[in-house]
């Protein structure tokens, strides 16, 4: 099984009114950090290797964490300055190695993806980055994207439109071949700005896959408040560690 990267550098200034002085991963949900129940479900998919690209106020994540949780391994890359999404996942998979695909999770989001179901998709395409997709009707919060027939991605927009459509869901299937041509770590880029349309302007072969498994963001305080909800139903029906 592959390794996993988490982004969860995050100031989380959304969030603030609701969990002062925390990073965002580490916000309480029903007494257990956020990050827990993400590394519990991706653990229970395979994952046995994480790496936490950390910042804001990162000494709480590692202290509570260290580099052992549930029997796998975990490691951090910390910014010693924001580098912002782009930035903190190049310098995570410095520590990854390039030899198989990985995973790279957004450190505030859940989302119940099966594995074996991204990794084979993935694999038959040959893709190079393989979007997990959920399907909505906010307007503005998250990254629309169309796909052909074949799953290819066809256009990356900025959170617009109207009506029910495939959005990011933060779980990407990752090959390290598209490791080759990024930007030098330690630049502030952003992924869904920068690294995501470079890759497709450059051809890039980027794909995405639709899954309806529960979708979760604590990026603000009313999604962070629903989250306790879902996570507890979610446990109680035995789909969460």
């Amino acid at each position: 099984m592959s390794s996993a990267v988490i982004l969860a550098g995050g100031l989380g200034t959304r969030l603030r009114s609701a969990v002062p002085d925390l990073p965002k991963p580490m916000a309480p949900i029903n007494g257990r950090p956020f990050l827990e129940y993400q590394l519990d479900y991706w653990i229970s998919q395979g994952v046995r290797r994480f790496v936490l690209s950390v910042g804001y106020r990162y000494e709480v994540i590692v202290q509570h964490f260290g580099i052992r949780y549930k029997g796998a391994e975990i490691e951090y890359a910390v910014e010693e300055r924001p580098l912002g999404t782009g930035g903190g996942f190049l310098a995570a998979v410095e520590k990854v190695g390039r030899r198989e695909p990985f995973l790279l999770l957004n450190g505030d989001t859940y989302f119940g993806v099966d594995w074996n179901v991204l990794n084979a998709y993935a694999l038959k395409h040959d893709a190079d980055w393989c979007f997990s997709l959920f399907r909505t009707t906010e307007n503005s919060r998250y990254m629309g994207i169309e796909v052909s027939p074949e799953g290819r991605i066809t256009s990356l927009k900025s959170g617009v439109e109207q009506g029910s459509r495939l959005a990011n869901g933060g779980v990407y299937w990752v090959h390290p071949r598209v490791l080759s041509k990024a930007p030098g770590v330690g630049e502030k880029v952003s992924l869904e700005d920068d690294l995501f349309p470079n890759a497709f302007a450059a051809g890039r072969r980027l794909f995405g896959i639709e899954f309806k498994g529960t979708f979760i963001d604590i990026g603000v305080p009313e999604d962070y408040h629903r989250a306790s909800i879902l996570l507890t139903g979610m446990a109680h029906r035995g789909t969460v560690h």
